[in-house]
This record gives C-alpha cells, sequence and structure tokens, in this order.
C-alpha cells in the first residue's frame, strides 16, 4: 500500500539546510499495522507527514496505492487526506467549544460529509456514544483521543497514521487507546501505522521499523 523509494526530506535552516531523511526506502503493506520507532530527531514524524500527504519529500517517490503522490499539487494532495488517511496525533486536537460529536462530524466536511449517523457510529466503535454530547474539557485524556480516533474512522480510510497516540496519556489510558487501536486493526483490516517511543506498544505491531538520523537502520517482525 505505502512504497517509499530513496526519498530524502531537507529543510532550509536560515543559510543552513537540515537534512532530516537520507534516502529512505520501506514499504508498508495493505492491512499491516506497522511501528515506527527511533530517538528524537530519527525523522519519525517527517516520514509520517510525507505518508500523511501533509508534505512533500525534497527527492525520491512515494507511491500510495501503486500511484505516485510525491509530485501532486496541494489541491490533489489534500483530496488524498480527505479520502484516504485518517489521522491520530498526540494533542488531540480537539475544538474546546463543540461537543464530541460535532468534532467528529467536523472531521467529515473534508471528504464529503456524511451526517450525524455517521459520525455516532464512529463513537459508538471507540466506546463513547454515551459521551457524545460532551465537550473535550468534560471528557479524561484518554476519553479525549477515543474521539480523535473516531473522528479519523468516521470517514472509513484504508489507512490511519497516529504520532505518539498514547504520549500525553496515563499508562493505563494509554494501554485502553492501543487497545482499541489494534482491536479496529483486526476487525476492520486498516493500514495502521502508528509512531511511538514505547517498545510495548511497538510491540503490539506486527512490524517495527527502526530509524536512526533519518535512515532506516533495521525492521523486526513482531
Amino acid at each position: 500500500m505505502i512504497h517509499l523509494q530513496d526519498i530524502t526530506k531537507v529543510y532550509l535552516m536560515g543559510k543552513r539546510e537540515l537534512e532530516v531523511l537520507r534516502g529512505i526506502t520501506l514499504y508498508i503493506e495493505k492491512g499491516e499495522m506497522v511501528a515506527i520507532m527511533g530517538p528524537s530527531g530519527s525523522g519519525k514524524t517527517t516520514i509520517l507527514n510525507l505518508v500523511g500527504c501533509l508534505d512533500k519529500p525534497t527527492s525520491g517517490s512515494y507511491y500510495l496505492e501503486d500511484r505516485e503522490v510525491s509530485r501532486l499539487s496541494s489541491g490533489e494532495l489534500a483530496g488524498i487526506r480527505g479520502q484516504k488517511i485518517g489521522f491520530v496525533f498526540q494533542t488531540f486536537n480537539l475544538l474546546p467549544r463543540l461537543s464530541a460529536l460535532a468534532n467528529v462530524e467536523l472531521g467529515l466536511r473534508y471528504c464529503g460529509g456524511g451526517g450525524r449517523d455517521r459520525a455516532m457510529a464512529a463513537l459508538d466503535k471507540v466506546g463513547l456514544s454515551d459521551r457524545a454530547n460532551h465537550r473535550p474539557t468534560e471528557l479524561s485524556g484518554g476519553e479525549q483521543q477515543r474521539v480523535a480516533i473516531a473522528r479519523a474512522l468516521a470517514k472509513n480510510p484504508p489507512l490511519i497514521l497516529a504520532d505518539e497516540p498514547t504520549g500525553n496519556l496515563d499508562s493505563h489510558s494509554g494501554e485502553e487507546i492501543i487497545s482499541i487501536l489494534t482491536s479496529l486493526h483486526a476487525e476492520q483490516g486498516i493500514t495502521l501505522v502508528v509512531v511511538t517511543h514505547e517498545a510495548n506498544i511497538a510491540h503490539q505491531c506486527q512490524r517495527i521499523i527502526h530509524l536512526k538520523d533519518g535512515q532506516v537502520v533495521a525492521e523486526e517482525t513482531v
């Protein structure tokens, strides 16, 4: 489903160039659950941004479902994000004045709508149908992250990208979130890519990709 070939990413920092990715090549099959690990600055989030069509590589090619997307326009990339990719971030990114249900509905506006029933069904999948009318400030951290997962699920994407999804949670809430993600992967066959620094989370995936200094240094099957 995902094929990165000789990907580099260079950022300009004033007059200095910062090379974050250095010739990354990797494959992720449809339906896989893959963890990406590495120390700070290794390029984990940069890869996730490229895979999620939030950024473009400096060089190299990115194929999503056999279509090269690395050279598409911003509008075309936005269309792919809206139809094919769900995002779960460490910081939840919920609008505080909206209910959980309204936050999920808002995500559907960028993929052609779908209405309240579709948003409610997504909340039910993460066990939050009874909290649908609560605002984020009335929810625990774990519940807020479940709302974020429901928002990603509501548009039925084939690919979900999770960037440190348990980073702002206590250990119990973090275990609940990973349990939800692994169950959704098993039940629905979603391709799931998780960036994490926690080994216990990574080992619940099928494969772990290890990064260091912008390169893939090892892969292991769990």
